[in-house]
């Protein structure tokens, strides 16, 4: 029973999230939009104008939070943070989530750190389940012409 209950949320969990089949001839941005689940990141990334870069040429590793994941910021930040005013530090959030160069999960290491494009380290962590500093990744290598995403479970801040 618990073998099958776990067989069908790992089924579930990786339907939910998968990257249609065109995803890996699509860039970072265009996989990103047909999954469905990025419209916050990717108003975001449009906010910073950060399309461009994200549809360059790469390699781009993008650990992307889902719309949920946004939704539990405390209320009104996202909307602060895509303000034109602010667009420097939501370009700051939204580069803390991209590490240059194509990062498989089978490349991870416990304890590991990787230098974001923002400047500073995120922290990997894979014992009990794979972590970038607090957030889960709830699915792993989703292929993109130009790069990798890796979903996580929450919007990760960059060390003030």
């Amino acid at each position: 029973m618990i073998r099958r209950t776990f067989l069908a949320m790992t089924v579930a969990a990786t339907t939910a999230f998968a990257a249609p089949a065109f995803a890996q001839d699509a860039d970072i941005v265009d996989t990103a939009i047909a999954a469905g689940d990025f419209t916050t990141l990717v108003a975001a990334v449009q906010a910073a104008g950060l399309v461009e870069t994200l549809k360059g040429t790469g390699p781009f590793t993008v650990f992307a939070p889902t719309d949920a994941a946004f939704a539990a910021l405390p209320a009104g930040t996202v909307e602060d943070l895509l303000k034109p005013e602010n667009k420097e530090q939501l370009a700051a959030v939204l580069t803390y989530h991209v590490v240059p160069g194509k990062v498989m999960s089978t490349d991870l290491t416990d304890g590991m750190t990787a230098a974001t494009v923002q400047g500073a380290d995120v922290t990997i962590m894979t014992e009990g389940g794979v972590k970038v500093n607090a957030a889960n990744v709830t699915t792993a290598d989703i292929e993109a012409s130009n790069g990798v995403i890796h979903v996580i479970d929450a919007v990760i801040l960059p060390p003030m």
